[in-house]
């Protein structure tokens, strides 16, 4: 099994659906506020909150996650983030699932062995109802000779 691709395995429009997909857990919650020092009580005190939405910071990791088997398990560099957007919560005991969209790639200006890939990962929930979009680009390698 391939992690990550290689440049010229990069289709613009091509889009990957990730699997698995990833049910959140209170705990697993509560870890990643005590792990970060995320102290905030809309996360850790129900009584106060009601319900306790997931960290948004946790959903975006599991997102991209999600994302680098299929997509920048090869890469050199991650080169940044262009947005991130968080559309709805998600809560403990839903499912996340995620797609990422190659948005675009172009060949390294300065290093002929590389290109830059661009990104739009999506996450949903089990409703298929989007939580967070977000737009990414890495430095990816060609494949070298075989």
């Amino acid at each position: 099994m391939s992690f990550g691709r290689y440049y010229e395995e990069f289709e613009t429009g091509a889009i990957y659906k990730h699997w698995p997909g990833r049910t959140i857990t209170e705990h697993d919650n509560t870890w990643f506020a005590l792990l970060t020092m995320n102290q905030n009580p809309l996360f850790i005190d129900r009584h106060h909150a009601g319900r306790c939405p997931v960290i948004d910071t946790l959903v975006f990791s599991l997102t991209v996650g999600m994302s680098v088997a299929d997509t920048s398990g090869q890469t050199i560099a991650n080169l940044g983030y262009e947005s991130v957007t968080f559309e709805r919560p998600l809560f403990p005991g839903d499912s996340l699932y995620a797609e990422s969209e190659v948005l675009e790639k172009r060949e390294s200006a300065s290093k002929p062995d590389r290109g830059i890939v661009s990104i739009e990962t999506r996450g949903y929930n089990q409703d298929r109802e989007r939580i967070v979009v977000l737009r990414r680009s890495f430095l990816a390698p060609k494949r070298g000779p075989e």
